[in-house]
């Protein structure tokens, strides 16, 4: 099984996030569920990643799995353009995006894996 059953419980927003590898420190994740074996190509996961205030990237993230997002609260900048709450990109895998930029920090939810 990919990921466990989880029914309804309360996320601790205060504990648990970590930076992802290969991220400035200004990001963190918090794993919900599940796991992504990026050498084997196998897997997937869904994550909460916050930026803090101020938080950028300074080149494009390009990965081998399908990428989910939903921006839940905050700002995002990608490309010159700002996203706000309530807005989504599916990614393929090797579509290059980013750099990002947050002035005043976000939240997004993410699920990530490969396709069979």
């Amino acid at each position: 099984m990919l990921k466990e059953h989880l029914e309804f419980f309360t996320i601790d927003l205060s504990t648990g996030w970590e930076v992802p590898p290969g991220y400035p420190q200004t990001f963190e994740q918090k794993i919900l569920d599940g796991s992504l074996d990026e050498k084997r190509f196998q897997g997937s996961r869904t994550r909460l990643l916050r930026l803090k205030p101020g938080a950028y990237t300074t080149e494009p993230f390009v990965h081998e799995y399908w990428e989910e997002v939903l921006l839940i609260s905050g700002d995002m900048a990608v490309g010159g353009q700002t996203f706000r709450p309530f807005t989504y990109a599916c990614r393929p895998p090797h579509a290059p995006h980013g750099p990002f930029s947050s002035k005043e920090g976000c939240l997004l939810y993410e699920i990530h894996y490969f396709a069979p």
